[in-house]
């Protein structure tokens, strides 16, 4: 009894918090990633540097290290860290947590030195997700909340399509890379839906200042999850472009319904809930462009990054910003200035890479560099602020 206030005093002013929860290294790792890949990316893409890429072409290995890289990485540390909340068991932390981390680190360096260590690469990236999958899994099955389930699987084949891309790059399996890359793509866009429908409201609801209670449909979420998975067998496996605008528009005004429930003013007042109101209507807005293609010559790479800038990076930069915050002691309500301009840098980054070659492709390479450097200025704000924070112990000395 009398040694925890000592350790909780120690812990309100000193010590090295980063792998306390699985939060921590990972949002972390993400943000510095964020600025490295994408740096690599566009010297290559616009500086022509080269890069040692066989099997693969480069624009096949920048999306694979942003959905695999990137996006599992945000994934990873938010499930560590909900389902703590969820099932009341602790996650890996600590040694544990340091090796699950080296382990993705590991992966990434390979991966940024191009394919010429792929088959280390890959042996690593898919331990990472193997490791990932069981310490999520362990504390669900342990109080046997199966409602988790539909989270986890999803994860489980995030990482069985990691392996596919892994299979084709090296030569074991012909034509499954672009269906792994696709497939990670729409299964991220669709873990966003459904943690989103969880937690977004949950968030409005306590973060405005006007007490109020959303209105939510049943019928509404199991309508776009049924369309959604129509949506994700035909685009990957069947093909029928006369059933894309059909699942798309209908997945457009379903999803668009349901935001439109969620609305209340009090949300613009609030970067931290504006942000993921805006990425939830920009992904919105790429199932509406992917149905429009059907009849208007629209490039498809536009709406691919739609989902990966618009909705991906803007949603994770937005969630990391109020997991980080919540989970280490900190006023949610009151965020650090600079999180907002991150935000808006990144939906700049969205209209200079979607919006303007939609209206005009003469200045392509430009509008790409544009969005280039307000994704760097965006991340490098998040990772400037928070590294603090996700470093040091809570100042309230709880763990975590």
């Amino acid at each position: 009894m009398l040694v925890q206030p000592v350790e909780i005093s120690r812990n309100k002013t000193d010590g090295f918090a980063l792998f306390n929860l699985g939060f921590r290294p990972f949002f972390l790792g993400a943000g510095i990633f964020a600025l490295i890949s994408m740096t690599v990316w566009i010297a290559s893409y616009a500086l022509a540097m080269p890069l040692a890429i066989e099997a693969i072409n480069p624009m096949q290995w920048h999306a694979h290290e942003m959905l695999y890289g990137y996006g599992l990485t945000v994934i990873a540390g938010f499930l560590l860290t909900a389902v703590k909340n969820w099932t009341g068991v602790q996650t890996v932390h600590g040694k544990a947590l340091l090796g699950l981390f080296a382990v993705w680190v590991l992966a990434r360096l390979l991966m940024l030195a191009g394919t010429g260590f792929i088959a280390i690469a890959a042996v690593l990236d898919l331990l990472f997700g193997l490791l990932l999958m069981v310490a999520v899994a362990h504390p669900i099955i342990k109080v046997r909340q199966w409602q988790q389930l539909a989270v986890l699987s999803k994860l489980v084949i995030i990482v069985a399509g990691n392996g596919l891309f892994y299979l084709g790059a090296l030569g074991y399996v012909e034509n499954v890379v672009h269906l792994s890359l696709y497939g990670a793509l729409y299964l991220i866009i669709s873990l966003i839906m459904l943690i989103g429908r969880r937690v977004i409201p949950f968030f409005i609801e306590r973060g405005v200042e006007k007490k109020i209670k959303l209105r939510q449909h049943r019928w509404l979420d199991i309508s776009i999850l049924l369309f959604f998975i129509l949506f994700f067998i035909n685009e990957l496996f069947i093909g029928r472009a006369e059933f894309t605008p059909l699942t798309t528009g209908l997945l457009f005004l379903l999803n668009g319904l349901r935001l439109f429930n969620w609305h209340t003013p009090g949300i613009w007042r609030a970067p931290l809930l504006w942000g993921l109101y805006v990425s939830s209507w920009l992904i919105n807005a790429g199932f509406l462009l992917m149905a429009l293609q059907y009849w208007l010559p629209i490039s498809g790479i536009l709406t691919v990054h739609l989902f990966t800038i618009g909705g991906i990076g803007l949603m994770t930069l937005s969630m990391m910003s109020r997991v980080a915050l919540g989970h280490s002691g900190r006023n949610i309500r009151q965020p650090p200035v600079l999180v907002g301009y991150a935000l808006a840098l990144l939906v700049l980054s969205a209209v200079f890479r979607i919006g303007l070659p939609l209206i005009d492709m003469s200045h392509y390479l430009w509008w790409i560099i544009a969005s280039y450097l307000c994704w760097m200025a965006a991340f490098a704000l998040f990772v400037l602020v928070y590294a603090p924070i996700l470093t040091k112990p809570r100042p309230d000395g709880q763990p975590g």
